[in-house]
């Protein structure tokens, strides 16, 4: 009959090539069917990363990884929380109706009403937490506890890009372990990063943070300098860990950072971030018990992804931003 909406498709946004969010568009697609390992869900509420502003723009280069001259997944959106709508046959860890949340990063397909996930991807969603809540933890959680997880009462810890979604999780993490911690962002999130607990902030704008210090650890989220830079930043024993940034600064930091820091008697590198549930629901743990807070920026409707996606990926969020399906 005419205005009935097929149960086959689903409300989707959708993109071809690599470019801003101009590129993104709405459409009706097929709702996807979970093969014998996976659960389809219904989306409730997906977060950005860094990570989908990256795979949007198809820079840095890495972003690219399956599909080089044009996405390998038409929809973007990794964090996701929903309901349980079906199983394949293999699935015995969930059931249709449970309330889950994961980092589909291999599959995407968050910024639509249905997904398709592994189920070795997703965990029970904690009853006290929204899908909103839920969201914002699987990446930014899993970065922020490896990122933090030898710091010690009594460090000089240094966090740079600290004012997002996986910084904000950080700082409460160094200060719950004793740390003095020390905040780098763009102006406007400074007092952001204070209510969190940081102890010094500085503007990346007007401040080389390599060049205070030194730190007992440094962890980077968005590396774009030179390896030497960031050394000087570094107390000798010390640590320097980066997650994001250039792919010319990745891959300089895991070669000659490596070799040039263990010369110094400083240990440089990338980090190497662990996936899965058993990496992002401690962190959930202590959302739930109250002793780390989730800081949610703004919250989008599904038809204004794309301008949800230009918050979050050009520096303005504090915190986390989410796309509320339902």
């Amino acid at each position: 009959m005419p205005g009935l909406r097929s149960t086959n498709l689903m409300k989707a946004v959708v993109y071809d090539r690599y470019g801003g969010p101009e590129v993104l568009s709405i459409a009706e697609i097929p709702r996807p069917s979970p093969g014998p390992k996976q659960v389809l869900l219904q989306v409730h509420a997906t977060s950005i990363n860094l990570s989908d502003w990256e795979t949007l723009l198809g820079t840095p280069l890495y972003s690219r990884i399956g599909g080089l001259r044009a996405p390998r997944r038409p929809v973007l959106g990794s964090d996701i929380a929903g309901r349980v709508e079906a199983v394949g046959s293999e699935v015995t860890l969930f059931a249709p109706g449970d309330q889950v949340y994961g980092d589909n990063l291999t599959l995407k397909g968050g910024f639509a009403e249905y997904a398709v996930a592994p189920e070795s991807a997703l965990a029970h969603k904690p009853a006290s937490l929204s899908f909103a809540e839920a969201s914002t933890l699987p990446q930014a959680a899993a970065i922020a506890t490896q990122g933090t997880a030898d710091i010690a009462s009594g460090m000089s810890v240094l966090i740079n890009g600290a004012g997002g979604g996986s910084g904000a999780f950080a700082i409460q993490l160094a200060k719950a372990a004793g740390a003095h911690v020390t905040a780098v962002d763009n102006a406007d999130k400074l007092a952001f990063m204070r209510s969190l607990g940081a102890d010094e902030v500085i503007d990346y704008r007007t401040t080389d943070f390599t060049r205070t210090g030194p730190y007992d650890r440094v962890l980077d989220l968005v590396a774009h300098r030179s390896v030497f830079a960031y050394r000087r930043c570094v107390s000798r024993g010390g640590r320097y860990r980066c997650v994001g940034g250039t792919t010319r600064a990745l891959l300089r930091m895991a070669t000659v950072g490596v070799v040039a820091g263990r010369v110094t008697g400083r240990r440089l590198g990338v980090l190497a971030v662990k996936e899965g549930p058993a990496h992002f629901t401690p962190l959930a743990e202590l959302c739930v018990s109250g002793r780390i807070d989730i800081h949610i920026d703004r919250r989008f409707p599904l038809d204004e992804t794309a301008a949800a996606l230009e918050y979050a990926g050009t520096g303005h969020a504090l915190g986390k931003v989410v796309v509320e399906i339902r």
